[in-house]
């Protein structure tokens, strides 16, 4: 029988959990695990990758894309064994102490709250180039007013919200391989093949462009957190999860190495198209399609707003989690009707700060904000693969039964994926643009793992 100190005992959130609702059904938590990495990294920020990796881009989506199937079939392991609203911050509190959990946790809240702000300002320039003359601040102020309103009443809504997001950008997605396929083999009405043709210039600068396009693709790939946050809130958590991270991996990895694929092949890599328009909308414009480009920016449009309401969420369970365990003021565990709601105004709030902050500060507040949040998702990566390779010993030993997902070849692909980050953060260290980033991001999480420390020491004596 387990110790009452062994992984048998859970944190305290895990153990209050039931003041969360299970609103969240299996198609949700399918089209969320989908669509929660399909979002403007990919239809906008890809753009930059091609400029400068060109073709090589796909190798650097392959490469970071078994990065991420390892990352997420590590948290799927211990979110299968351990579901909470906490995800990696509960799982890093239980396998290396509180402090760790305290960290992983507020750095986190910070990245998705100042995401909210980011993506809501992505999506108010898009409209305003349509309905040129209206102020972006206010369309971010309607959309930020949408989406909190929708987590403020139930966890079923932002499972609708998701899954009809995710549905259409799969779709659009899947449309446009299909459509670049065709045109590739040159059998779309209209277009010849372009054959190898903008495929010679393999490596146009060299391995350090290719470096500036791995870098591009790993922070791409971010958001595949938010399915496992959300299983905690499903019918059956367990299943849930286990189903979720089983059946999104390989489409992930279609998705966006053939993307990436498609585009270079059909399009110049040195298009100034592809970073003005975005290299979607350029790819289609390219093929000459009516209408196309422009019905590719509805879809950047939906990315960016999926990414607000998943953000919102995201960001409002991980600060439940955090103070129902007693890491932060008890004022955002507070849960009516199923839900965080003070914890979801306050995410709201920070989240339209940010935006505020980039009319109000964009030279010195804003920019150092953004350093601030640049790596943060590889730490969270870093922390979930160490809680893995401790807690995976310690579930064999004494619950063996709970590993209904199970990381492959383990330990020996665990540590190939520690490895990885630490190349990827040795990379951010030699790029002058990364560098600041990889230093600030460094230094708050120096700074949340001091105070977590010291908080954990001051709990431990009351």
């Amino acid at each position: 029988m387990p110790s009452s100190t062994t992984v048998e005992t859970p944190p305290q959130e895990q153990r209050d959990g039931a003041a969360l609702s299970h609103g969240l059904k299996q198609r949700h938590l399918s089209m969320i695990a989908l669509g929660g990495v399909i979002g403007a990294g990919l239809f906008v920020g890809s753009g930059a990758g091609i400029t400068a990796a060109g073709p090589s881009i796909v190798v650097a989506y392959a490469v970071s894309g078994l990065l991420v199937m390892l990352v997420m079939r590590m948290l799927g392991e211990m979110s299968a064994a351990y579901p909470s609203s906490g995800s990696f911050s509960a799982h890093a509190e239980r396998a290396i102490g509180p402090w760790a959990g305290f960290a992983a946790g507020w750095s986190f809240w910070v990245l998705l709250c100042t995401a909210v702000g980011l993506e809501g300002i992505g999506a108010a320039h898009i409209v305003t180039g349509w309905l040129p003359g209206t102020p972006e601040w206010a369309w971010v102020a309607l959309f930020m007013v949408v989406f909190c309103g929708a987590n403020l009443t139930a966890v079923k809504n932002f499972g609708e919200f998701e899954f009809w997001f995710a549905a259409l950008k799969v779709g659009a997605i899947s449309l446009f391989l299909i459509l670049g396929g065709l045109a590739i083999a040159g059998v779309l009405p209209g277009t010849d093949s372009p054959g190898t043709s903008n495929l010679t210039d393999f490596l146009p600068h060299g391995s350090e462009g290719l470096v500036i396009g791995l870098l591009a693709s790993v922070f791409a790939y971010g958001g595949l957190e938010t399915v496992t946050i959300a299983a905690a809130e499903s019918e059956n958590p367990v299943r849930g999860v286990a189903s979720a991270v089983r059946t999104a991996m390989w489409r992930i990895a279609l998705f966006y190495i053939g993307s990436m694929a498609v585009i270079v092949t059909l399009v110049p890599w040195d298009s100034k198209e592809v970073v003005e328009k975005g290299p979607y909308v350029a790819a289609l414009d390219h093929l000459g399609i009516p209408g196309a480009g422009q019905l590719m920016n509805v879809v950047v449009l939906v990315a960016l707003l999926s990414a607000m309401n998943a953000n919102v969420y995201g960001s409002s369970r991980i600060a439940y989690s955090l103070v129902a365990r007693g890491q932060g003021p008890k004022v955002l565990a507070r849960v009516s009707g199923g839900v965080p709601r003070i914890a979801v105004l306050t995410s709201c709030v920070f989240g339209f700060v940010c935006v505020l902050l980039s009319y109000w500060r964009p030279n010195d507040v804003f920019p150092w904000l953004l350093n601030m949040i640049g790596a943060v998702i590889l730490v969270v990566w870093m922390f979930i693969a160490v809680s893995q390779l401790l807690l995976r010993r310690r579930v064999e030993r004494e619950a063996p039964e709970k590993l209904v997902v199970r990381m492959w070849a383990f330990p020996v692909l665990t540590w190939v994926a520690l490895a990885g980050m630490v190349a990827i953060f040795v990379l951010m260290a030699r790029e002058p643009d990364t560098r600041v980033q990889l230093y600030s991001t460094g230094g708050m999480t120096l700074v949340l793992a001091v105070v977590g420390y010291v908080w954990q020491k001051v709990r431990a004596r009351a």
